[in-house]
């Protein structure tokens, strides 16, 4: 049996990885620092026991971090001796390898895997589904996995491991480890969630404005529901008006600098922010 050491298993993220890897073919260590972790590996998932960190992780064929982002790379290095040859090292992130911050040792497997999380206009079959906001739950969603070094045998038992932990999964995508760090932080993060939080910031002021704030919310959340699905090709018939394409025009020079996408997306950029986030 494929023996996998969990390592931050009472965190936000290790009881959700837990709880999806509980009944698998797999043998799990779940490896535990704090009390208030195994309170919550007890309370929410059931397991009485956690396993010696160093034992776990010399007898794992695979070490699952389920760790802070910005401790990857530090992790990593505390136990990376203790690992035996041929054992593969699956991050949840991209940052602190994309920066360079993972210990050097070629006899060992490093896998990158991040969920995509539920897609905004894709149908869901159940309340439970359409709540499931983050994923790993009830709504099925896309994953992306990269090997970033490694034998390709490897790749298919990271991308099963993957699955599990990010259950239910509609589509799985393999990708190199920089395509992932494109992806965030750039594109979800220092773009989406930065656009997110200017509408959100919109919104506010034209309740300000005397708008209700309820007509507000349903306006906009309505409206982007359509805007999107005509931006990126999901609703092919419909365009936007001939007054949209004016008020978009004249907003561009405002809200945007010219040059913003060479800005973000130069893979220097890229670079910098991934080590800005390792760096904390």
């Amino acid at each position: 049996m494929t023996k996998v050491a969990l390592l931050g298993a009472g965190g936000k993220m290790g009881v959700r990885l837990a709880q999806n890897l509980k009944p698998t073919r797999f043998d799990i260590d779940h490896v535990e620092v704090s009390e208030a972790g195994r309170k919550r590996l007890k309370d929410d998932v059931g397991v009485d026991a956690v396993a010696d960190g160093d034992n776990a992780i010399a007898g794992a064929d695979v070490v699952l971090m389920a760790v802070p982002d910005r401790l990857i790379g530090k992790i990593a290095h505390q136990f990376i001796e203790k690992l035996k040859p041929g054992a593969a090292v699956i991050v949840l992130d991209a940052a602190a390898p994309f920066a360079g911050e993972m210990p050097d040792r070629e006899d060992v497997t490093y896998f990158c895997t991040h969920p995509c999380h539920p897609h905004i206009l894709e149908a869901h079959d159940s309340i439970a589904a359409q709540k499931d906001y983050f994923g790993g739950i009830a709504a099925p969603q896309g994953i992306v996995c990269a090997l970033i070094q490694g034998p390709e045998e490897h790749y298919a038992l990271c991308e099963e491991i993957a699955r599990i932990i990010y259950a239910p999964v509609a589509r799985c995508h393999r990708c190199s480890l920089q395509d992932i760090a494109i992806m965030e932080p750039a594109l979800s993060e220092t773009v989406a969630a930065t656009l997110s939080l200017a509408l959100r910031k919109a919104t506010d002021r034209a309740v300000a404005m005397g708008v209700p704030e309820a007509a507000a919310h349903d306006f906009v959340l309505g409206h982007l529901k359509i805007e999107l699905a005509i931006a990126f090709g999901i609703f092919p018939e419909g365009k936007f008006s001939d007054g949209a394409l004016m008020a978009i025009d004249k907003a561009n020079s405002v809200i945007f600098k010219e040059d913003w996408l060479d800005q973000i997306f130069s893979l220097a950029s890229v670079k910098k922010s991934v080590r800005d986030i390792c760096a904390g």
